[in-house]
């Protein structure tokens, strides 16, 4: 594909590589096709109609005495019993739901070989969860990693969190270019950790990544997260890892531990890195499974909004 062939596909205000203000501004006019429940953004990667929401809970406000008309189901046996008179527990309606992003700019995100970098589509990704986000009146928050600091946004209604996690994503994933020959000073255990700490009970957790900095040791900090949270895990991938390619010749390429001449005319090349990538695969879809987190996959080589629209079988 040409470069102005590409251009014209690309996002608006895009050029696929790096970040600015008013490609990650415009996912603020997209919410309302993605708002569920008719067409909730989870319905359109799975290809169903189903709301992320579960209906809202009820959180406990105080108790006070028994008044006539209480229901009795309400009772606090336990205050009851020790001041000698009867007390309800009050309920309040929980009126928002957190929703927490763990978002990956690190150094194997920087690559695309087609449209977009992996980086630059969960960053998308990630803008349109936040404005959707505050739109149904919910705080949005992050930890961004980029394999070399990690930014903590905490929860954040209205527009003051989507704007403060567009600009720490900007900055974020600048660093990560600077930085991209440099090892990892900061890992992915890490990030989790930090999630872990800033995330309030029974919020929404979505981690954005390809995933290729997660281990099975990760897996415990993944179920505590799992046990109090409900999770979905975003897998960012683009095609040439697949093996995927119309390119035929050489090339040098590097994953920042390894470089290599590659032979893409040759379908062993293209073979052993379809098989690398799905044994990579294997491994999240099992882990995935074995923690009950609904997988969604994206491509770095479309349009996010032209992917969640075929996915839902929109025109």
């Amino acid at each position: 594909m040409n470069q102005t062939a590409m251009s014209a596909l690309l996002p608006a205000y895009s050029d696929g590589v790096t970040l600015c203000l008013a490609e990650l501004l415009q996912y603020k006019n997209q919410t309302v096709r993605w708002l569920p429940p008719a067409h909730s953004i989870w319905s359109q990667l799975n290809g169903q109609h189903v709301s992320r929401h579960k209906g809202r809970g009820m959180n406990f406000a105080e108790v006070r005495p028994y008044q006539p008309g209480d229901d009795i189901r309400s009772i606090d046996w336990r205050v009851t019993a020790r001041t000698g008179k009867a007390h309800t527990k009050l309920f309040t309606e929980e009126r928002e739901q957190p929703v927490m992003m763990l978002i990956d700019l690190s150094s194997n995100m920087q690559f695309g070989s087609q449209l977009l970098l992996k980086s630059v589509q969960a960053a998308h990704f990630s803008s349109l969860i936040s404005w959707l986000t505050v739109t149904e009146k919910d705080r949005i928050g992050a930890i961004i990693y980029n394999g070399h600091s990690l930014v903590e946004c905490k929860p954040t209604a209205r527009q003051q969190g989507p704007l403060r996690l567009i600009n720490a994503l900007i900055a974020s994933h600048k660093e990560s270019l600077e930085h991209i020959q440099k090892p990892n000073l900061v890992s992915f255990a890490e990030a989790l950790k930090h999630l872990h700490y800033l995330c309030p009970k029974g919020s929404d957790i979505i981690v954005i990544s390809d995933f290729y900095h997660l281990y099975n040791q990760d897996k415990q900090r993944l179920t505590q997260l799992r046990h109090h949270n409900r999770m979905q895990f975003v897998q960012i991938y683009d095609p040439l890892e697949q093996g995927q390619t119309q390119y035929r010749g050489r090339e040098y390429v590097t994953d920042n531990k390894r470089s290599a001449w590659l032979d893409f005319s040759s379908k062993k090349t293209r073979q052993a890195i379809e098989q690398s990538y799905y044994q990579h695969q294997e491994f999240i879809e099992h882990l995935a499974k074995s923690l009950a987190i609904p997988l969604h996959k994206l491509s770095a080589a479309k349009t996010l909004t032209h992917q969640l629209t075929q996915m839902g079988g929109r025109k």
